[in-house]
């Protein structure tokens, strides 16, 4: 269940784009300051994907689970408490008869079980998600970026592969030359998502690798344009921070494809959609930079591994 806000304030129609891990830490200092119900969050489905004949939406369950505080914290992805029986049988068969290198807990399967039957009943992603999140008690709406299909795939000296490959099966550890978002040409946001962006008093760009976990957003047609036209309420948190980013390939993939891994990097990346980007009070010294970059900057700390920090960025991102 969502923790309810010790000191809730009400902002309404608050929207945020969302890739997994760091923006659903950031998720749940948000939903500790302000009214859940106020709060859309569009979330990346280019890294969705079919293992063992499931329907997996990584992002999407991170975030569910996070904010519905069953995240296996250690790991950052799965749920806590997970048992592997059911990997442990698959791994009987062989890699001739199971993609072995991508776990999936036995609770967790539950989810993917339960999403591949109403997809394939005809529900869509969209109701789905829906109600995953109902089942969890949440109270925020959460909503895939787009009900079609959406998949990312690196150019790696292996050659093109998909996403989860890439990042789980060699640890994201082969650089990168190209990235694609396949169908991203066909892929249409629905009417949820659009007027979500454009009907919100604030937008927050959570920190998210800003290629592989926002870049597929942006590249669903509508999401770049409505973002450009409320340009002036757009706030985005840098994941780069002192050069690196806390976890992930974002700061290696941004230099591998010939932009600057910093938060200037970063600005520039997002200045055609983002009016103020929030730097972690390491990069003060790039303050100006930022600014001369053509974005507003918020310098604060921006490291949720303490108690509080969270809320604080959340309160910062709002101008509360």
């Amino acid at each position: 269940m969502t923790t309810q806000p010790e000191q809730q304030q009400s902002v309404p129609r608050i929207t945020v784009l969302a890739g997994g891990v760091g923006a659903a830490r950031f998720l749940v200092g948000l939903l500790r300051v302000v009214d859940p119900s106020q709060v859309t969050v569009v979330v990346n489905t280019a890294d969705d994907t079919v293992f063992h004949g499931l329907h997996v939406s990584p992002d999407i369950d991170t975030v569910v689970y996070t904010t519905a505080g069953a995240i296996d914290p250690e790991r950052g992805w799965g749920l806590a408490n997970e048992s592997w029986r059911a990997m442990e049988a698959l791994g009987r068969y062989g890699d001739a008869g199971a993609v072995t290198w991508f776990n999936l807990g036995d609770r967790d399967l539950a989810t993917h079980l339960w999403r591949t039957g109403r997809l394939r009943d005809g529900a869509s992603l969209t109701e789905v998600t829906a109600e995953l999140a109902a089942a969890w008690g949440l109270t925020y709406r959460l909503l895939p970026v787009t009900n079609d299909p959406l998949a990312t795939f690196v150019t790696t000296e292996l050659g093109e592969l998909p996403f989860q490959e890439y990042f789980v099966r060699h640890r994201h550890g082969i650089a990168v030359s190209a990235v694609r978002f396949a169908g991203a040409e066909f892929a249409r946001p629905t009417n949820e998502v659009i007027s979500a962006i454009e009907s919100a008093d604030q937008i927050i760009v959570a920190p998210s690798n800003p290629i592989v976990s926002i870049g597929p957003l942006l590249a669903v047609d509508g999401i770049r344009d409505s973002l450009m036209a409320n340009r002036d309420r757009v706030v985005a948190i840098s994941p780069i921070i002192a050069g690196a980013a806390l976890k992930g390939p974002a700061d290696r993939m941004l230099v591998e494809l010939g932009m600057e891994a910093s938060v200037v990097g970063v600005a520039k990346l997002y200045e055609p959609i983002v009016g103020t980007l929030i730097i972690d009070t390491a990069d003060e010294a790039s303050a100006d930079l930022v600014r001369a970059a053509g974005v507003k900057v918020i310098v604060t700390d921006t490291i949720m591994s303490q108690p509080g920090v969270g809320d604080s960025l959340a309160r910062h991102a709002l101008g509360m």
